[in-house]
């Protein structure tokens, strides 16, 4: 029997607080006594139409959150309750939802709408509701239904499609819910509203169109009511259609062919006249045709030798018409878009689809874009500058090195000179293109860089270094230009010195462009510091270690400097945080530099003392970026400093308890625990008298359900690190340890396969587990290796599930022939008979033999021999 819950819900949106928050109590209180009774009660609500609207809206919210959550454990839940609810209690629900797709109310209709698709991605999967489906149709198909009902009914089948895979529907549930929502666009039967909802219902239901597109007839009736569509009187149902046009695109590019003339047509004339959003989405089908084609085209390598799909060359009969229009909407600027990166209009979708087209058509492009180029790039009006230089950059990924060289090369010092351009689009769109120019086309180290003299280097150099003090939207394109600048002499031999006269003035630039306070948002700040990372990271140390030296000091003053800072808000404890990741970050940086040598490695051994009470000190802020980047920059603290950083324990070591604890932000967990194995390689048997805590704390985190699986894999690696660091000593941790590594194999062959996402997450549990056990056995090798015999069976046939796996991944591969080998090794004769009754492994490391892959043979290679000792011992 459902409860009367209005006040509550009334109260629950209250201006007073007080009333609000015990209003909302009382609803949870209600919702933990009899959940059944609560959702009953809240559909009532939200079905009577005698019930004042904001109660019903409310009713209607709680009722969807009551079904599903973003965060994917809490949706497991929410889906187990409803499922555990009794079947009388979800009739009634059910009926109470479906009879609102009839109130007057649009707002109850559209919440409905949403509850039923809700239920449905439980139920219809589980093969539960059969009737729904016809239910729906039942509404938009008779023809005593009413608009609203119509309308309501057709939302709601959108997004039940959204919600459901196309594998829950048999084939004529497909049909007949296409039919109703292609007949429910049709003009001369429907009103606006029914149409507009038909459409976007096709939008979702189109992915279960497999069969209907493969059949000529229905194809042909389906294409012609979206282009119908497409032309009609409103605004919105035209954006519709053109949505559904470049979902087409995408799902059903093989078949597009009969269409493109009609297509192309549709488009271009949106494009050159319609309303801005419909415009966009005539833009966006053809940037969908140009993915699908350098798809088809990457996959049409010789070397795949796979029969790929038909590849139709659209964009190349296409390109004379496409790119002139394309070049025309770059001329429909924004006046203010060269300050807000989010911005998206015309000249950003027209620009993106030509850079598209480019990568499609590769050489061909350029004969079609250098005219309008050359003939705008001197006009005075700044839009066709600015017009001509976006064309330009558009172009720079897709042709042949060969054909941009000259092109690239004749225009870089009209480029610089660009900078100094009166109009700020001008010098923004200029420095852009820069950063582009030396991201694709300067690497002297695969022997080809536009950058042709070091004369031509102090030029580019003199004006960047100019231009970083312009307006923060210019500074921080300039920035990405330093970056990729620097990035082109990284490994670059007698070239990486080129830059090393500069590395001081770069440096104090970056500094500088990092303090400044004119940048709005702290965008510029952190593209500096990014910057000066890369510059750092990709100097030629040997030459330039002295000024890179002379950094650190600087930036940990920088560091004690935010410790200092006023705090009064949670804007204010936010920048805090920014900027000391900022700074942790370029520590760490540094600290990896000078600790790739051992001619540099004094450097940190000198300053760390220093720089580890910096960071104990930052840790005190209690801020999870910070927390982040600290844990970074100390793990490579740890590799630089070796076993001396035992010193720094005690007082470390509760702030790595915090990280390993932190389950609500689970990547300072997954960071910390990546550097607990940094510390674990830096003091070998040093970590001991920490282990029984980390030991405690990363077993917690195994259990727990309400931690990220991220997470997951890297402990188990990191069980592996402990092992090898501490030997024996891991003794007392292997039979739990080794319990939960045994649940997680078996957990994997559960997984979904066809579910990427859960494939990759079953690649890297199953690498981490080996890693795990490579690491045990190691560590054991040298005393009490038989403690790790009663587990050696059940690790063999862990393998052989994953040998029976066609679809591993290669690191999975690596690591289970790689931990075969430490079995024998570690465990030596004691597995003769083990190896004698395991016939796969001699087929697993015959397939491995016969890689390509030079590491996978050698370490199959030494695993054979590993092996072979002991049969022969």
């Amino acid at each position: 029997m459902a409860m009367e819950i209005t006040q509550f819900l009334l109260a629950a949106q209250s201006a007073d607080a007080n009333v609000r928050n015990e209003a909302e109590a009382n609803l949870r209180q209600l919702q933990q006594q009899n959940l059944p009774v609560f959702l009953l009660s809240l559909s009532v609500e939200l079905a009577n139409n005698d019930k004042p609207a904001e109660s019903r809206r409310l009713a209607g919210i709680v009722l969807k959150n009551s079904l599903d959550a973003k965060d994917a454990s809490t949706k497991e839940t929410l889906v187990q309750q409803w499922m555990a609810i009794d079947i009388s209690f979800k009739s009634q629900i059910k009926e109470l939802v479906l009879r609102t797709l009839g109130s007057p109310v649009p707002e109850a209709r559209h919440t409905s709408a949403q509850v039923i698709a809700k239920i449905a991605s439980i139920e219809i999967p589980q093969k539960q509701w059969p009737d729904l489906i016809q239910s729906l149709l039942n509404n938009v198909t008779q023809p005593e239904s009413h608009a609203v009902v119509k309308q309501a009914t057709l939302e709601t089948l959108g997004y039940v499609c959204e919600e459901i895979s196309h594998e829950d529907l048999v084939q004529d549930e497909v049909n007949a819910v296409l039919t109703a929502v292609v007949q429910g666009m049709n003009l001369a039967e429907h009103s606006v509203e029914v149409r507009l909802a038909a459409t976007r219902a096709l939008y979702n239901a189109l992915d279960f169109a497999q069969t209907n597109f493969q059949n000529e007839m229905e194809r042909n009736y389906i294409m012609k009511m979206v282009c119908e569509t497409a032309k009609a009187k409103e605004v919105e149902i035209r954006q519709a259609s053109f949505e559904c046009l470049v979902s087409i695109a995408s799902t059903y590019y093989e078949v597009l062919e009969p269409y493109m003339q009609t297509l192309f047509e549709l488009t271009s004339n949106a494009v050159k006249g319609d309303e801005e959003a419909v415009a966009l989405q005539a833009i966006e089908f053809w940037s969908s045709i140009c993915d699908e084609e350098i798809e088809l085209q990457e996959f049409d390598t010789p070397e795949t030798g796979d029969s790929s799909p038909p590849h139709s060359h659209f964009i190349e009969k296409a390109q004379s018409s496409l790119v002139p229009m394309l070049l025309e909407t770059l001329l429909k600027q924004e006046e203010d878009q060269d300050q807000d990166d989010s911005i998206w209009n015309i000249s950003m979708a027209g620009g993106t689809c030509l850079c598209l087209v480019a990568r499609t058509v590769g050489n061909e492009i350029i004969p079609l874009v250098m005219p309008f180029v050359e003939e705008n790039i001197v006009m005075p009006d700044w839009r066709r500058r600015e017009a001509a230089t976006y064309a330009f950059c558009s172009i720079l990924e897709g042709p042949t090195v060969e054909k941009l060289a000259p092109l690239v090369q004749a225009g870089l010092e009209f480029l610089l000179n660009a900078m100094k351009d009166e109009n700020n689009h001008v010098k923004d769109t200029t420095a852009w293109t820069l950063s582009r120019i030396f991201e694709l086309l300067h690497c002297p180290s695969s022997g080809f860089s536009v950058i042709t003299s070091p004369e031509n280097l102090q030029r580019i150099l003199a004006v960047l270094l100019e231009s970083i003090k312009d307006a923060p939207n210019v500074a921080e394109k300039v920035c990405g230009a330093i970056y990729y600048l620097a990035q082109g002499y990284e490994d670059a031999g007698p070239s990486s010195s080129l830059l090393t006269p500069y590395l001081t003035s770069i440096i104090t630039e970056l500094l500088r462009t990092a303090d400044r306070t004119d940048g709005g948002d702290s965008k510029l700040r952190s593209s500096a510091y990014e910057t000066l990372n890369e510059v750092v990271r990709c100097s030629n140390i040997a030459e330039t270690s002295k000024i890179i030296a002379e950094l650190i000091p600087a930036i940990m003053s920088r560091l004690s400097q935010t410790l200092e800072l006023q705090i009064v808000s949670t804007e204010d404890r936010e920048k805090q945080g920014d900027l000391q990741a900022a700074l942790c970050g370029v520590l760490q940086v540094i600290i990896q530099k000078f600790s790739s040598s051992d001619d540099t490695k004094s450097v940190i051994l000198q300053a760390a003392d220093q720089i580890m009470l910096l960071f104990l000190r930052v840790f005190a802020c209690r801020s999870s970026t910070v927390h982040e980047e600290a844990m970074l920059a100390i793990g490579a603290l740890a590799y630089a400093t070796g076993p001396e950083f035992a010193k720094y324990m005690p007082e470390f070591f509760q702030y790595l308890q915090m990280g390993l604890q932190n389950s609500e932000e689970y990547q300072v967990c997954s960071i910390t625990v990546g550097v607990v194995g940094d510390i674990c390689r830096a003091l070998d048997d040093k970590i001991l008298p920490f282990c029984d805590g980390i030991m405690t704390l990363l077993l917690t985190d195994l259990s727990s359900s309400q931690l990220h699986r991220a997470v997951k894999p890297p402990i188990f690696s990191c069980f592996g690190d402990i092992a090898l660091a501490i030997g024996e000593h891991f003794e007392k941790y292997v039979p739990h340890a080794l319990q939960m590594m045994q649940d997680a194999a078996k957990a994997c062959a559960h997984l979904d396969v066809d579910d990427e996402e859960l494939m990759d997450y079953g690649n890297q549990l199953r690498r981490s587990i080996f890693e795990a056990y490579s690491g045990i056995l190691q560590g054991f090798k040298n005393a009490k290796a038989e403690v790790m015999m009663p587990y050696a069976q059940h690790l063999l046939q862990f393998i052989e599930l994953v040998f029976r796996d066609r679809q591993r991944d290669e690191s999975v591969t690596k690591a289970a022939v790689a931990v075969m080998g430490d079995l024998a090794d570690a465990l030596g004769p004691n597995t003769k008979i083990l190896f004698k009754d395991c016939s796969f492994c001699a087929e697993f490391l015959g397939e491995c033999l016969q890689s390509d892959d030079e590491q996978l043979k050698e370490t199959a290679g030494w695993t054979q021999g590993m092996i072979g000792r002991v049969m022969v011992s």
